[in-house]
């Protein structure tokens, strides 16, 4: 889901919805997508973009990303950059952008262990969060 919402002065909000499995840690996913919205151009840097967890869905956890765009004519082209680098982000993570379904319950419990946590995420969206 892609929207957009005029704010005072110039410019407009925008969000981008992405649907990823639990076996993916939330912080992980969090620093992904901030990660992503660091380098679209028209993307405000401040107020800095964030991440809000939208929904707990059977197979998956809805991820919002909301960001600022400076100027409401080259939207789509902002939007588009950020979709991009959300792509290529989750990629060079070895992070599917898939929402997981399955006809069975798996043998092993799904679950992400602590080792396998992203601390360099971790501390950024913490701050970020204010968590």
């Amino acid at each position: 889901m892609n929207s957009f919402r005029l704010i005072e002065g110039d410019g407009l909000v925008a969000h981008t919805c992405e649907t990823i499995g639990y076996d993916t840690p939330w912080c992980q996913v969090h620093g992904m997508l901030l990660q992503a919205a660091k380098s679209p151009p028209g993307l405000r840097s401040e107020p800095k973009p964030f991440v809000a967890q939208t929904a707990l869905s059977d197979y998956y956890v809805e991820y919002r990303l909301t960001a600022q765009v400076e100027c409401p004519e080259i939207r789509r082209i902002t939007i588009t950059t950020l979709h991009v680098n959300i792509q290529d982000v989750f990629n060079e993570y070895g992070v599917r952008i898939m929402s997981p379904h399955y006809k069975d319950d798996p043998f092993e419990k799904i679950w992400v262990s602590k080792e396998q946590w992203f601390e360099a995420f971790v501390a950024e969206v913490m701050k970020c969060n204010s968590i």
